[in-house]
């Protein structure tokens, strides 16, 4: 295939929502639908051996959330989608504002019941300044919820934007019957089992049949269809341009729990959301070297991408620190010599991988869109430019990747004194993956630590004894604000 077939194949999105909407539960379950996994792992099931496959820290199994972002690569339909599930909790927003930067869409998980909560309006927000394309999937509407019309008008409100139903719900709750399918002018009739394999032995009737569904169903159905035909009046027709410009949501409707409706949204990531994007490499000078503006099409020659994120200890038996990486332009063949842009340093790695959550696969080739991760020793920093350092690729410089000030800031010492250089050496990794800050107050021995959650520090503490073998204490601290501060040079000099 050519450098442009691949990388129109791709399909790079995240998965964004509000603590306990189901985006985790959902993300299992595309897996499920696209073969990559067997069986799905379960949120709530009390199985020691059994966790969704996208928690993989201990944390995350123990308290049944995700704490850190997961990457999982998968095959549907001839198509590459690499797909990126964020935690929904407000304390690890930073890592959620950092992934939405190294996709080109995202699916959007509502509570039925709850409607569009905090945390998904602040994710939504940065979408709108990304004008990053949303499908919405509206979750659990096996149990009783709120009306599909007032949950759309508030979807509408929130995004700034019309709701373009592709699906639509019959019944609720203990009378859920069903989704209809507006694309394909189908129903597939609900049958619950959270156990079952995809959709396996799902009843689909044909529009062309509503008088047996009326028959079959009674009241519901007729509500669901006057509805639908109400929807479709006042809503706005679909239209790519519209979405891909982030102007409409495709919504969608189901059960991810009981896997019913994940078909629909699978095939609405093949056939709506974009390919790989062009990205924008920023116009900056410095001392020796002046990087012009310009735009980078993924399917152009020359590898470049940007490192979004960095993870240590992933294999805790090797105590490695992983490099996600986006891959924004051309291709990454095994063994291509690359360059670090910021240090100008050259860069060959010997490992690099694809993921599936931890499970990681050698990878031979990748291409624009893909996400691939290579160990590193310290020479590579979130924000990072990587190319092929050589031809139209040398100049390259992307930006935009948020930093955060902390917002809350405390102070951490070890327990047994003779374990300071473990807990130094822990931070110090830690600091590396962007989620805490890591001070050394010019006075004194004692770390401050700086954050934008209490959980974090809380994750902290449990990692640091856990993965570096390390009990530390995480105490109040008499700072609360951390800043750089700078000012013009001759008003530096009047203070010296």
């Amino acid at each position: 295939m050519t450098l442009s077939t691949e990388t129109r194949r791709r399909r790079t999105f995240a998965i964004i929502s509000h603590p306990d909407a189901g985006k985790t539960t959902l993300t299992e379950k595309l897996l499920l639908f696209s073969g990559a996994i067997h069986i799905a792992g379960s949120v709530k099931a009390r199985k020691a051996t059994r966790h969704a496959t996208s928690d993989w820290m201990e944390i995350e199994k123990q308290r049944g959330i995700s704490v850190a972002s997961s990457v999982m690569q998968m095959l549907y339909r001839d198509h590459v989608i690499n797909l990126l599930d964020t935690p929904g909790h407000r304390d690890f927003s930073e890592d959620t504002y950092r992934v939405l930067t190294a996709v080109d869409s995202a699916l959007m998980v509502i509570d039925a019941a709850n409607g569009v909560e905090p945390q998904t309006r602040r994710l939504i927000e940065v979408c709108r300044q990304r004008n990053t394309p949303i499908i919405t999937f509206i979750n659990k509407m096996d149990r009783e919820g709120r009306d599909p019309l007032e949950l759309l008008d508030e979807v509408e409100q929130a995004l700034g934007m019309p709701c373009v139903p592709m699906a639509w719900p019959v019944g609720q709750g203990k009378l859920f019957a069903g989704i209809m399918d507006l694309r394909k002018e189908q129903m597939r009739l609900f049958k619950p089992g959270s156990d079952k394999l995809a959709d396996e032995g799902d009843e689909i009737v044909p529009f062309a049949e509503k008088d047996k569904l009326r028959e079959r169903i009674g009241t519901e159905f007729e509500l669901a269809e006057g509805n639908v035909e109400l929807v479709q009046e006042a809503a706005p027709r679909y239209d790519e341009a519209s979405f891909l410009e982030a102007k409409q949501t495709p919504v969608f409707f189901g059960s991810a729990i009981n896997n019913f409706g994940i078909r629909e949204v699978l095939d609405a990531i093949a056939d709506l959301a974009p390919p790989p994007r062009s990205r924008i490499s920023s116009g900056l000078k410095e001392a020796t070297k002046s990087y012009p503006s310009r735009e980078v099409q993924p399917e152009q020659d020359g590898f470049s991408g940007v490192v979004f994120k960095v993870q240590a200890n992933m294999d805790a038996n090797h105590r490695d620190r992983i490099a996600f990486v986006r891959v924004c332009s051309g291709k990454f063949t095994s063994g291509m010599k690359l360059k670090v842009q910021r240090t100008a340093k050259e860069l060959r790695p010997t490992s690099v991988v694809t993921f599936m959550s931890q499970r990681r696969e050698a990878v031979e080739e990748a291409y624009a869109g893909d996400i691939i991760g290579f160990t590193t020793h310290g020479g590579v920093q979130l924000g990072d430019t990587i190319t092929e350092g050589m031809g139209s690729q040398a100049d390259l410089q992307f930006t935009g990747l948020p930093f955060f000030a902390p917002e809350i800031i405390r102070s951490v010492e070890v327990a047994d004194p003779l374990r300071s250089k473990q807990l130094r050496a822990g931070l110090t990794q830690l600091g590396e993956e962007g989620a805490i800050q890591v001070f050394r107050p010019v006075a004194g021995s004692v770390l401050l630590l700086g954050a934008v959650g209490q959980l974090q520090f809380e994750v902290v503490a449990h990692r640091l004894e856990h993965e570096y073998g390390v009990k530390a204490r995480v105490m109040n601290s008499p700072y609360q604000v951390a800043r750089w501060v700078t000012c013009a040079p001759k008003t530096a000099a009047k203070w010296n």
